[in-house]
């Protein structure tokens, strides 16, 4: 009897464990068994296909199979084929529809591909639905009409909408609309003390708002957690307005000295001219006299007389002068 070598029984060997991987990656036996147990009816040729168009059979028969165990019949394998070539993610819409259908959540499967599709965990607004979300805001800065600061944190319970969850805005317009809500309704409050007695009439004329049109979220409650006293914006305010009003007065103060020391500039400037003028005059008195004199104009006794003019004048000065002073009222030096 003739015998095979043993590197040829190797190569067959080898051969036929390449052979059986290849069909069993290509044609996924063990997972067709257990959607045959699961009810859930595909053939080894539509798993074969699978893998030609590059879907995991892995991921759309383990979909299938979640979906009619929790009783969704409508869920077909080429809808998930097309979520799965579209980038949708497979499992989590079966997951959101399965959760949907147990909270008794109208979720049709293509409004549910429309949310993944989108870019939203679909699977985590249905849960969000169930169990509301509650939100913290951060410290939102607002002034009361009596000027007083006050800094107030808010806790937003949320629901989502599924409806609006494809095109709604995010978590951050809501947070920026209760924000802008909290600063009307402080604004609008006489006195600080009335918010700080009555913090719940914030949330009410929030509420009344309608914040939550066009999010993608159900806003179910506001609630003020905590309310601190800033600065006094207006006594700031005001000692800002004085300190500005003493800046413009102190500038038009100074504008008038400068004036005042320009008109006396220029007043002295026009004194001196006219002492100027005065003493070129009087240097043109012995000139004339002396013109007279030749003329015949002015006699001896006519000089003798001003002269003796002149010292009574002086005298009468010299009588009305202050005692140690001298004409102008300063005490004289040689006197002394």
């Amino acid at each position: 009897m003739e015998t095979f070598p043993i590197y040829l029984i190797a190569i067959l060997a080898v051969a036929a464990i390449l052979f059986l991987l290849l069909l069993f990656h290509y044609v996924p036996f063990f997972l067709w068994l257990s959607a045959k147990v699961s009810g859930v009816n595909i053939s080894l040729v539509q798993l074969f296909l699978m893998r030609i168009r590059k879907v995991p059979p892995y991921v759309i028969v383990p979909g299938l199979i979640e979906a009619h165990k929790a009783g969704l019949k409508n869920i077909t394998r080429d809808e998930l084929e097309a979520l799965f070539l579209a980038g949708g993610h497979v499992e989590r819409v079966v997951h959101a529809l399965i959760s949907a259908s147990k909270a008794n959540i109208g979720l049709p499967f293509q409004e549910a591909t429309a949310i993944d599709l989108a870019g939203r965990d679909v699977f985590e607004a249905v849960q969000m639905s169930v169990n509301p979300k509650v939100i913290d805001t951060p410290p939102v800065t607002a002034v009361a009409k009596d000027g007083i600061q006050l800094i107030a944190k808010a806790r937003v319970t949320v629901r989502a909408n599924i409806r609006q969850l494809v095109g709604g805005a995010g978590e951050d317009t809501v947070l920026a609309r209760v924000g802008e809500g909290i600063v009307s309704s402080i604004g609008a409050s006489e006195s600080h003390k009335e918010v700080l007695e009555h913090p719940d009439s914030i949330s009410k004329l929030v509420l009344r708002k309608g914040l939550d049109a066009g999010t993608a979220f159900e806003i179910l409650s506001i609630d003020i957690a905590d309310i601190d006293i800033g600065k006094n914006i207006g006594a700031s305010l005001q000692m800002d307005q004085a300190n500005a009003d003493k800046n413009i007065a102190q500038a038009k103060a100074e504008e008038r000295r400068a004036m005042a020391v320009a008109t006396e500039q220029e007043m002295k400037a026009k004194a001196q001219e006219a002492r100027a003028k005065v003493i070129e005059a009087e240097a043109e008195v012995p000139k004339a006299m002396a013109e007279a004199f030749r003329n015949g104009n002015l006699g001896i006794m006519d000089y003798y007389r001003m002269k003796n003019i002149e010292a009574d004048t002086q005298m009468r000065e010299t009588i009305a002068r202050p005692a140690g002073g001298n004409a102008n009222g300063t005490t004289s030096i040689g006197n002394k």
